[in-house]
């Protein structure tokens, strides 16, 4: 009884052989609970109660017979109905791969009828374009010969081109050649010349004395301006400069430039030079401040010194040197560039010229309503004097008559007064009498009496 009953225990769920999910049928936990129960209490006496599924007979089994069937359970009836199961699952899917390979062969036959029928359109699609393109050969080869002959002239005409671009290339490089080779052999013989002055000038600064040589460098400068003065300069002012200034200094060359009337250049010019044996050797520097000077109080707009000072100095040997940093408009030049400074200067005073005549307009017209300024108030203070001196003289004059007034006022009162003493020097003579004389004098009185004949004088005498 306990064999069968163990051949019918299962399990509610597990794992196949092959790992998939099997679901045991749900009766089976039913007819086996109690049993299953049952075998899993443990009495007092280490006895199991088990209980017959079948016939509900309750027996005892110890500690080996429950180990026993415990294995049993769990070994031959699981791995039976495991293996059935498997058996089962694997009839399932071979099944399931049969119909999912009808269905993928089903499937794969309308894909076929599709690609076919399309592949079918294709085929004639294409019989079409060649048809159209046989029907278009005889044009196209028409098109491609005319597009050939063109081409092939077109590349004739480049290749002419190309040919005759060639050759006035090389023409071309070898008049540059010529060129150059020309160039070159000026420019040795220019080199060769200037080494050869170089020379002949230091042989001639060894034979003169300090004063010589600053001389000649004045005179070289002014020889270099008169050889070309009536074909580059005919209207230029270029003269020593010997008027001393108040601060008793002097330029050495003064240029002007003017144009109907209006200056619009000036330039002041300072020749320095020096032996090559001097002891005391001066710098350009040292010239400067006094030259800036001579600039200013002569009314020149700009100021160059010619040196040859400085002889092995690059800054100065490279050319015009730019020294307004120092000094406002001065340049520092070797006496080669004496010609080239002032037609440089004066080419960029020429491009203002119109500049400066407007300038000069507006200056001009300033000084005008200055000078009508200055009429004006010449003429307020003119009038202004005048009406004061009228006015001071008018309040004179009218002093004066007060003055006069008030005299005649004095002279009146003077007279007035007068009138009154003469009045009462009349009415004192009316009154005058020779007893009134007498009075006080008794012996006139008595001459007067024996006068009378010895007769009292009356009273009416007295």
């Amino acid at each position: 009884m306990i064999q069968e009953n163990t051949l019918t225990i299962k399990l509610l769920s597990g794992k196949d052989v092959a790992g998939k999910s099997v679901y045991w049928p749900h009766n089976f936990f039913q007819m086996n609970y109690n049993l299953l129960i049952k075998m899993n209490k443990e009495d007092r006496t280490g006895m199991h109660e088990i209980k017959c599924p079948n016939c509900n007979k309750m027996f005892q089994v110890d500690e080996s017979g429950y180990a026993e069937l415990l294995s049993q359970v769990r070994n031959e009836a699981f791995e039976a109905e495991l293996h059935k199961r498997a058996q089962e699952l694997e009839e399932k899917n071979k099944g399931d791969i049969k119909i999912a390979k009808m269905e993928q062969e089903k499937s794969f036959s309308e894909l076929m009828t599709v690609k076919d029928k399309a592949l079918a359109d294709k085929d004639m699609e294409i019989q079409e374009l060649k048809n159209k393109l046989a029907m278009g050969d005889s044009d196209k080869k028409l098109a491609v010969t005319e597009a050939l002959h063109d081409k092939d002239k077109e590349l004739a005409d480049k290749d002419a081109e190309i040919i005759r671009l060639k050759s006035q290339i090389d023409n071309q490089k070898n008049e540059s050649a010529l060129k150059e080779k020309n160039l070159e052999e000026n420019y040795k013989n220019q080199l060769k010349l200037k080494d050869e002055q170089i020379e002949q000038y230091k042989d001639f600064k060894a034979r003169q004395s300090t004063k010589m040589v600053g001389e000649s460098l004045e005179q070289h400068c002014q020889n270099q301006f008169n050889s070309i003065r009536m074909t580059a300069f005919p209207n230029a002012y270029f003269e020593k400069d010997n008027k001393v200034s108040e601060s008793g200094s002097k330029g050495d060359f003064i240029f002007r430039e003017n144009n109907e009337g209006v200056e619009f250049i000036s330039i002041m010019f300072e020749m320095k030079n020096e032996m090559d044996t001097t002891a005391t050797k001066h710098k350009n520097e040292d010239f400067f401040k006094e030259l800036d000077k001579d600039r200013q109080e002569k009314g020149c707009e700009y100021a160059v010194l010619v040196s040859l000072l400085e002889s092995d100095n690059e800054f100065y040997n490279n050319g015009i040197v730019d020294v307004s940093y120092k000094y406002p408009k001065m340049y520092v030049i070797r006496p080669q560039f004496f010609i080239p400074m002032i037609t440089l200067l004066r080419n960029a005073a020429l491009n203002s010229l119109q500049y400066q005549r407007e300038l000069q307009v507006v200056r001009n017209q300033q000084l005008d309503l200055v000078n009508f300024e200055s009429n004006m108030q010449d003429f307020k203070d003119a009038f202004g004097r005048n009406y004061r001196i009228a006015s001071e003289k008018f309040q004179t004059a009218i002093e004066e008559i007060d003055k006069t007034i008030d005299h005649l006022e004095k002279v009146k009162k003077a007279l007035q007064s007068s009138e009154n003493n003469l009045r009462l020097a009349n009415d004192k003579a009316e009154d005058l009498s020779i007893k009134k004389l007498t009075r006080n004098a008794p012996s006139v009185k008595q001459m007067f009496d024996d006068l009378n004949n010895g007769e009292p004088l009356n009273s009416g005498e007295e």
